[in-house]
């Protein structure tokens, strides 16, 4: 069992950063992959970005790489986003997620994920 809090949203011009924190309980985080998604209303959740369980292993949609860095600290039971150079299309409810059963991969699918955190709202004004 993994539980999972999203907390860092809030409201940000363009241009600006946020940190998002995703904090983990469970004896199976360390193990776990976990990654980022975002939705807005009317629209597909949709990928943001992953990392293994080592936190080696990265991966992000095209639209923000260069921009968001994902990463974890196991000490803490805590992953992160950092989003830098943030646009207005940015703009969403994020949603971590993490999967213990399949900590080496990278998983880009929603489906793939067995926990979820409640989500944090990013807004980015132009």
């Amino acid at each position: 069992q993994v539980q999972l809090v999203e907390s860092g949203g809030g409201l940000v011009q363009a241009g600006g950063s946020l940190r998002l924190s995703c904090a983990a309980s469970g004896r199976t985080y360390s193990n776990s992959a976990m990654g980022w998604f975002r939705q807005t209303p009317g629209k597909e959740r949709e990928f943001v970005a992953a990392i293994s369980w080592s936190g080696i292993s990265t991966y992000y949609r095209r639209s923000v790489r260069g921009r968001f860095t994902i990463s974890r600290d196991t000490a803490k039971n805590t992953m992160y986003l950092q989003m830098n150079s943030l646009k207005p299309d940015d703009t969403a409810v994020y949603y971590c997620a993490a999967e213990p059963s399949r900590g080496s991969e990278l998983l880009t699918s929603g489906d793939e994920y067995g926990y979820w955190g409640q989500g944090t709202q990013v807004t980015v004004s132009s």
